[in-house]
C-alpha cells in the first residue's frame, strides 16, 4: 500500500511540473496593472551565469519550484555572492533529487539480472534519503560557498578602505578615491567595487548609491554602512578619513577573531582523533585479559 501511495505521489507531482512548464498560468489583470504602474525594477550590478546544460535538462522542473517560492531571498543572495544563476541552482536540484530517486531502482535492476534482489521497501526508501539528499545539497554547498566568500570580501574591504582614507589625505574628492582605491586592488571583490562603481558613471547616479545596493544584494552590511559613510562626506561635506579608519580596524579585528576561532575550532577536532586513537590502544591492551577471562567462564 504505501509503495502504491509514494508512486501516485511522484507521478501526480511529475504531471504537475509538466503541466506548469507546458500551460504556464496566466496572471490575473491587477497583478498585470500593478507591474505597468510600479517602477522598473532596478539593474541588478551582480551578474550571474546559467549552464547551459543544466537549463537544457532541467528547465522543465524550474517553473513548479519556482511557484513553490524558492530559492527564497536569503539563498538568492547567496547565489548572487557565488556567481550562480537561479535557474541553474533550482534544475541542479532537480536533477539531483531524481537521479536519487532512480539510482536504488537502477541497481535492484543489475542485481535482479544476477538473480539477486533487495526488495522494494529498501528502493523505495533509499530512493526516498538519495533524493532528500540530492535536493538539500546544492542549497549546502552554496551556503557554504558564500560564507566563505563573503569573508574575502571583507577581508578586502578593509583593504579598499585604506586605499580610500590615503587617497582622500592626499586631497583628492571622494568619487576620485573610490575609483583610485578601486583601481589598484585585484580579485572578485574589487571586481564587483569597480562593477558597481562603473554603474554609477553609466546611470549617473552617486557612487555610494550603487555601492549601497551592491551591499544589499550580496547581504554585506558593512558594505552598506561604508556607502552610508561616504554619502555624509558626499553630500554633507563631512571628514569621513577617521571613521573611514576606524571601519577598517574594525574589519581587520573580526578578522583576527575570526582566525583565532578558526585555529581554536581546529584544535578542538584534532582532540578527536586522538581520543579514538587512545581508546583503541586500551582495546588493543584489554583484549587478552578479556578473552582469557572468557575462556575461564
Amino acid at each position: 500500500m504505501i509503495p502504491a501511495l509514494v508512486f501516485g505521489a511522484g507521478a501526480g507531482a511529475g504531471l504537475w511540473l509538466l503541466l506548469t512548464w507546458a500551460l504556464p498560468p496566466t496572471p490575473a489583470l491587477g497583478d498585470r496593472l500593478a507591474q505597468v504602474r510600479s517602477r522598473p525594477p532596478v539593474t541588478p550590478i551582480t551578474l550571474a551565469e546559467d549552464a547551459a546544460w543544466v537549463r537544457s535538462w532541467g528547465r522543465v522542473f524550474v517553473p513548479g519550484l519556482r511557484r513553490l517560492g524558492l530559492p527564497g531571498t536569503k539563498l538568492e543572495a547567496d547565489l548572487r555572492v557565488t556567481g550562480r544563476g537561479v535557474d541553474t541552482h533550482l534544475a541542479s536540484k532537480a536533477l539531483l533529487a531524481v537521479a536519487g530517486l532512480v539510482a536504488p531502482w537502477l541497481l535492484q535492476a543489475l542485481l535482479a539480472l544476477g538473480g539477486l534482489s533487495l526488495g522494494m521497501e529498501v528502493s523505495l526508501l533509499a530512493g526516498l534519503v538519495l533524493a532528500a539528499l540530492g535536493f538539500v545539497t546544492p542549497d549546502l554547498d552554496v551556503r557554504a560557498k558564500a560564507a566563505r566568500l563573503r569573508r574575502e570580501f571583507r577581508d578586502a574591504l578593509s583593504a579598499f578602505l585604506d586605499l580610500v582614507w590615503i587617497t582622500l589625505a592626499g586631497g583628492a574628492g571622494v568619487e576620485a578615491a573610490l575609483g583610485d582605491a578601486a583601481a589598484v586592488g585585484a580579485g572578485p571583490a574589487f571586481d564587483k567595487i569597480r562593477r558597481a562603481l562603473h554603474a554609477a558613471q553609466l546611470t549617473r547616479t552617486t557612487p555610494w548609491n550603487t555601492l549601497r545596493q551592491l551591499g544589499e544584494e550580496l547581504d554585506i552590511t558593512e558594505l552598506s554602512e561604508l556607502s552610508a559613510s561616504i554619502s555624509l562626506a558626499g553630500t554633507e561635506g563631512a571628514r569621513v578619513r577617521a571613521s573611514l579608519a576606524a571601519k577598517a580596524q574594525a574589519l581587520r579585528t573580526h578578522q583576527v577573531t575570526d582566525a583565532e576561532s578558526d585555529a581554536q575550532a581546529a584544535t578542538e577536532r584534532m582532540a578527536l582523533p586522538v581520543t579514538l586513537l587512545f581508546l583503541g590502544f586500551l582495546g588493543f591492551i584489554a583484549y587478552p585479559a578479556v578473552i582469557q577471562v572468557l575462556n575461564g567462564l
